[in-house]
């Protein structure tokens, strides 16, 4: 298509799409300043609390790793609604994936199982495709439809495929809750630099040590599927936002009418986001199994629906979408390795950050949500003080308590694509 052509269409949709609803941008000055502050408070905390795996390089290594498939969701979330389709069905595209690398995996290696996941999420975003596009059904049907067949689909078949009587995965360790072992990916390292971190980090230095321990979890033990995803994410940066393609597939959520009108095929843009929505959240799925060398019943755990909400208080981009998983990654992670003592540190700094944000909003003359984070700080300068530890069923419910507080504090400088999740028909504007 030609660049006069493009310029139309951006120049048509421009008004839709400045600045993101008029909100001020990030700069990155701003951005590492804000890591930068992020740092300093972290080590702060670690040396008021003793609370050591908190920038601790073991910590950061398996926030990391709980991150990828929560991130790879979020981020098939993000091609989808930005084409205008919601899909509330990634949990069950993780599923699929899933199942599809325990599946392969076992017979043909971890790297055919990665395929395998990509191609069952696809179909999980086809089957959403051909409902929500071609047929019209409401997306938040389609998609908790699509939840509840990928449960049913993936039980019945495990059954079939992995516990069957005399079957050649049962006799290699399957059953009807999981599949046989499949082979290690193996893992990728920085040599040198790795051990000179772990040096560097047992001194517990103030943020010199916690920035070493923070460092060595990203070059220490990767894994190799992590790269990948970190690539996906660069991808989906330029594909969406540096090309003629992504601009047209970005006017489908925004204006439809508009995009048609222009030339645009509405349709073909909707089915690609959507499948590819499918094939990304299929590999967080696959993800998942290959980390475990196993699929096994239950096992995205909800991370569809983490995925979603990182999309949202990401603002639907990939960098947003990138830093709101590493978050839910890093408390994830902090509730699996180390409980309630360093959950309870965090009571501590979530007070802190919650002080700063009411003078923010009562800077901004928003009164009514600068008291209430100031009146929920204090309760939790209170907690902190009286209590040495916090109970293991909120530490359990620490990544979803985050999500809600997250979603909650920054809700009002959110915004979604015009057209995401409303009907559009060919022809309609006509």
């Amino acid at each position: 298509m030609s660049t006069t052509f493009t310029s139309g269409l951006a120049d048509r949709l421009s008004g839709k799409n400045k600045g993101d609803g008029g909100k001020r941008k990030l700069s990155y000055p701003v951005i590492m300043l804000i890591v930068a502050g992020a740092l300093i408070l972290l080590s702060a905390l670690r040396a008021i609390t003793d609370a050591n795996d908190l920038t601790g390089s073991g910590q950061f290594g398996s926030a990391l790793a709980a991150a990828v498939p929560i991130g790879l969701a979020g981020l098939g979330g993000l091609w989808s609604e930005r084409a205008g389709v919601v899909n509330i069905g990634l949990e069950g595209m993780m599923m699929l994936g899933a199942f599809s690398a325990g599946w392969m995996g076992w017979q043909h290696g971890p790297w055919v199982a990665a395929v395998a996941g990509v191609v069952g999420g696809a179909l999980g975003g086809l089957l959403h495709a051909i409902a929500t596009v071609t047929f019209n059904v409401d997306h938040i049907i389609s998609g908790v439809a699509m939840n509840i067949l990928a449960l049913g689909i993936t039980q019945y078949f495990a059954k079939l495929w992995f516990g069957a009587e005399g079957s050649d995965a049962q006799q290699h360790g399957g059953n009807d809750k999981q599949s046989p072992v499949m082979e290690n990916m193996g893992n990728f390292s920085i040599p040198g630099l790795a051990d000179w971190l772990r040096d560097v980090e047992k001194h517990h230095w103030f943020l010199v040590s916690d920035l070493a321990g923070i460092v060595r979890g990203f070059v220490s033990e990767v894994s190799w599927l992590t790269i990948v995803a970190a690539l996906l994410f660069v991808g989906t940066f330029f594909v969406l936002w540096r090309s003629a393609f992504g601009l047209r597939l970005r006017s489908c959520g925004e204006s439809p009418v508009a995009a048609e009108s222009l030339g645009v095929n509405v349709y073909t843009y909707k089915y690609a986001a959507v499948v590819v929505s499918g094939a990304l959240a299929g590999l967080g799925g696959a993800f998942l199994a290959i980390g475990t060398h196993m699929y096994s019943d239950g096992q995205t755990g909800g991370r569809g629906y983490i995925g979603l909400a990182t999309m949202i208080s990401g603002n639907w981009r990939p960098g947003g979408v990138a830093m709101s998983a590493g978050l839910f990654g890093f408390m994830d992670s902090l509730q699996l390795r180390s409980g309630g003592p360093t959950v309870h540190a965090l009571l501590l700094l979530i007070a802190v950050l919650l002080v700063g944000f009411a003078a923010w909003r009562f800077k901004g003359g928003k009164v009514k949500a600068a008291g209430v984070a100031a009146v929920v700080a204090v309760a939790l300068f209170v907690w902190f003080a009286l209590t040495d530890t916090v109970p293991l069923e909120f530490v359990d419910a620490t990544p979803y308590v985050v999500t809600l507080l997250v979603l909650s504090l920054f809700s009002q400088r959110l915004r979604m694509p015009k057209a995401d999740g409303k009907p559009y028909r060919k022809g309609q504007g006509k």
